[in-house]
């Protein structure tokens, strides 16, 4: 039995082994690509520090050749500042999106930008008024009042105070990088002595395994008669298992008279149930146009509520029976195309609100193995909230795309927000955190997208605040 009970150990080892491998060349591979992510931050803070002297560099050429065609009035002396003009622009955008992990670098971007267009501003004026006059008394004063080298003067000031704040991080990168490489080089040896040392261990074990192999033997007398044994136990699992068979045909039976039953309701609901609706608010469309006059402003107004409420209670239904239809809809998996499914719903919401200019920003490339419906019915409803509690600010956005952090698909927006202490109400059929005067709607939207997430055995989450937008993640199994 002992044999026996170390036999077992065999699969153990073998997956610990393979566990501390693998551990091992995950502890080295992080390194190695914390040491690559530090070099990078060096040649990106050695980048950063080339575009400011470019910069510096197309400011001088700007400077120095409108100088010079307003001393001579030699169009030659133009052609570099020409070029200049046209690639400080595209400079200073490079220089912007390269230090956007910089805050501190952000007001002087912005401020180098003010002072490089006053500058270019004032050096067009004396090539306008050179032209103009053809002769250099025109711009004289103009040269010679160091407004020019005073303009200059500050956009050193801006270019040395960035320049300082990279090399400052420069100091601190190389740092990091040569502590990464000491790690770097530290993990791998340990990898490669823990994976040395776990061969040796496995060489002994398996020696020893060997041997406890030949007292085996001994037990094969023991096995025949557990075989018996086992025949017996498998003559009454089968009879146990003929039991389960009928009672799981029992409950299938029971399941789909209850699915049967789920399809009438709806069916009542669909058709019974809409046609009093539609009734009382044809009727009420009668009394609101050709009686409006017989009765006053109370009257009408009473019309005008009867009116929504009917047209509320049927968008309410509309919602419950898609909410019924996805709880049974059978799930169809394939591969598709998040990125055009996402797409396409802008494309219907900026359709269906035409009076709000909503920015839409669809991450490329995203895809999934999910049912194209259901998550087509997902988007409508997480992208359709976003632009209604989006549509009070002034420059709504939706944005959709995919979280590497979160490893889940988000949708994000500007709007209203909410307060995160209701956020386990968020998914509930009913409950709403605005009110219908501020933002209509059913309270069905967001439980439907919870209900489709989680027949793709996925999970969904929030994270907003109140007037900052919100953040809805979610993921597809």
């Amino acid at each position: 039995m002992r044999a026996k009970t170390k036999d077992t150990l065999v699969p153990v080892l073998l997956s610990a082994a393979i566990l501390v491998v693998a551990l091992n060349a995950l502890f080295a591979f992080h390194t190695v690509r914390v040491l690559l992510d530090s070099e990078d931050w060096v040649q990106h803070t050695w980048q950063v520090i080339y575009q400011v002297e470019l910069i510096m560099s197309s400011a001088k050429d700007a400077e120095t050749g409108t100088r010079g065609y307003l001393i001579t009035g030699d169009d030659k002396y133009l052609e570099p500042a020409v070029v200049a003009r046209q690639q400080l622009p595209g400079e200073l955008d490079t220089f912007d999106r390269l230090t956007r992990d910089n805050a501190t670098q952000k007001p002087r971007v912005v401020e180098m930008r003010a002072v490089m267009e006053e500058r270019l501003a004032t050096l067009q004026r004396g090539l306008d008024l050179r032209r103009e006059s053809g002769n250099l008394d025109a711009v004289r004063p103009m040269v010679t009042t160091g407004t020019g080298k005073a303009q200059m003067d500050h956009l050193r000031r801006i270019a040395d105070d960035m320049e300082t704040e990279e090399r400052r991080l420069l100091v601190i990168r190389v740092g990091q990088a040569k502590t990464n490489s000491r790690l770097a080089v530290f993990s791998i040896a340990l990898a490669s002595g823990l994976d040395f040392l776990l061969i040796v261990l496995m060489f002994r074990y398996f020696a020893q395994e060997r041997r406890l192999r030949i007292a085996t033997e001994d037990v094969a007398e023991r096995l025949a008669v557990a075989h018996a044994e086992t025949e017996q136990q498998a003559d009454e699992v089968r009879l146990l298992n003929a039991t389960l068979e009928e009672r799981v045909k029992q409950r299938t039976a029971e399941l789909e008279a209850t699915n049967r039953e789920l399809e009438a309701f709806s069916y009542s609901v669909s058709h019974d149930l809409r046609s009093p609706l539609r009734t009382i608010d044809g009727f009420s469309l009668a009394l609101e146009e050709d009686y409006a006059g017989l009765v006053d402003a109370t009257g009408v107004d009473y019309i005008r509520r009867v009116r929504n409420g009917v047209q509320r209670m049927g968008q309410l239904i509309d919602a419950l029976l898609q909410l019924s239809r996805i709880t049974r809809a059978e799930i169809n998996r394939e591969d598709v195309d998040v990125t055009a499914i996402a797409r396409l719903v802008a494309g219907n919401l900026a359709e269906e609100n035409t009076g709000t200019a909503v920015a839409f920003r669809v991450e490329d490339g995203m895809t999934a193995t999910a049912d194209p419906k259901l998550l087509q019915v997902a988007f409508e409803n997480l992208m359709g909230n976003a632009v209604k509690f989006s549509s009070k600010v002034e420059a709504p956005a939706v944005e959709v795309g995919w979280d590497q952090a979160q490893e889940a698909f988000f949708v994000k927006d500007n709007g209203a927000g909410f307060d995160m202490y209701y956020a386990e109400k968020l998914f509930n059929a009913f409950n709403r955190l605005h009110g219908d005067k501020d933002f209509k709607g059913s309270g069905i939207g967001l439980a439907t997208v919870a209900r489709v997430i989680r027949r793709h055995h996925g999970r969904i989450w929030a994270d907003s605040k109140v007037d900052e937008g919100a953040t809805f993640w979610f993921t597809l199994g």
